[in-house]
């Protein structure tokens, strides 16, 4: 099996999951066909954490760490500038992001956050349920950067 850059998984993923929200939206009322579909993508993100964790044998923050880089970051996909990892916490800046950056590019910038930003912490969950992860801003609310914040619960 080819794996494909994340970012390429998200711009297919995208167009149906925007053709299934509009789908929907014909019957619901648009914002509930949003949450939704948001829980399905939050569920599909902490299940890829926990298979993650396990095709790693570890799901510490150093191996959160590597996955930021060798998986969400891979091809450029973000400009990570990491602030901390240690044992008990892992900080770290996004400056530039391409999911971001494919949202607008497909028109659909304002789902960039039900399709794409709710995971991370869901998959943080998935991965190790004794991480908990903060964020305060995200490029694709118009934030210049994206916070990430993560510290294992003790």
């Amino acid at each position: 099996m080819i794996a494909i850059p994340l970012v390429a998984q998200r711009e297919i993923e995208a167009n149906l999951a925007i053709a299934l929200i509009d789908h929907y939206a014909v019957t619901l009322e648009r914002p509930q066909a949003i949450a939704i579909a948001r829980e399905a993508i939050q569920n599909l993100a902490e299940t890829g954490g926990r298979q993650m964790a396990i095709n790693l044998g570890s799901n510490s923050l150093t191996d959160l760490a590597q996955v930021v880089r060798e998986v969400w970051a891979r091809e450029n996909a973000l400009d990570v500038v990491f602030i901390d990892s240690l044992r008990d916490r892992l900080a770290f800046d996004v400056h530039r992001c391409r999911y971001a950056e494919l949202y607008d590019r497909l028109g659909i910038r304002e789902m960039g956050l039900h399709l794409s930003c709710c995971r991370d912490a869901a998959f943080a969950r998935g991965f190790n349920p004794a991480i908990q992860m903060e964020r305060t801003q995200t490029i694709m609310e118009g934030a210049p950067s994206c916070d990430f914040r993560f510290r294992l619960a003790l």
